[in-house]
């Protein structure tokens, strides 16, 4: 069974990964995606849009999954007596409860009507209401980081675990001293 600062580590890692890769990527939709709707010929749109939501669920939603369980996770694994850690856990997890309930509330609908023809009010409401879920994991980016530098990501327990990887992994990470890592080749 892995130690509980390890498996805190580990789901720590898991957690700013999916994090940072949903903060990316709702600034490229809030930017570059939504906009670009109304470019989208109304002849062709119904089936963009189709086809717009089935291949975003596939890219999306594991990632939401994953950071949401990995969220709740973290709430329990760290030590309640570490406050600044748990705080920005807890924060994550509002922020989350935020962006669901506009994804389910707002912007699910909204590409529902969509699905059905451009309709530029609903596209409207669409781009401006996701603001909202671009400014809540942006500050879930932040808290993210300053988790990961509040000693959630990295720690020495992490280091070990990395560091005991098979010899056909190349790079490994081994301890030095109680807070520093060192990158090595394996075998070296």
């Amino acid at each position: 069974m892995m130690p509980p600062a390890a498996l805190e580590s580990v789901v720590g890692v898991a957690h700013v990964f999916a994090t940072l890769f949903m903060t990316g990527l709702i600034w490229f939709v809030q930017i570059v995606h939504y906009p670009l709707f109304s470019r989208v010929a109304e002849s062709g749109f119904c089936a963009y849009e189709q086809a717009h939501q089935r291949r975003t669920t596939m890219v999306v939603g594991p990632m939401m999954l994953l950071e949401a369980l990995t969220a709740v996770w973290l709430v329990f694994l760290i030590d309640a007596d570490d406050a600044p850690k748990r705080a920005f856990a807890l924060v994550g997890v509002g922020l989350l409860v935020v962006i669901w309930l506009s994804t389910a509330l707002v912007q699910g609908p909204a590409h529902q009507r969509l699905a059905a023809g451009f309709d530029a009010k609903v596209w409207r409401l669409l781009v401006r209401s996701n603001w909202v879920r671009t400014a809540a994991w942006s500050g879930r980016g932040g808290a993210g980081a300053a988790t990961a530098d509040a000693g959630l990501v990295g720690s020495p327990a992490l280091s070990t675990i990395i560091g005991a990887g098979s010899e056909a992994v190349d790079t490994g990470v081994r301890e030095r001293g109680a807070t520093e890592v060192e990158l090595v080749r394996i075998g070296s």
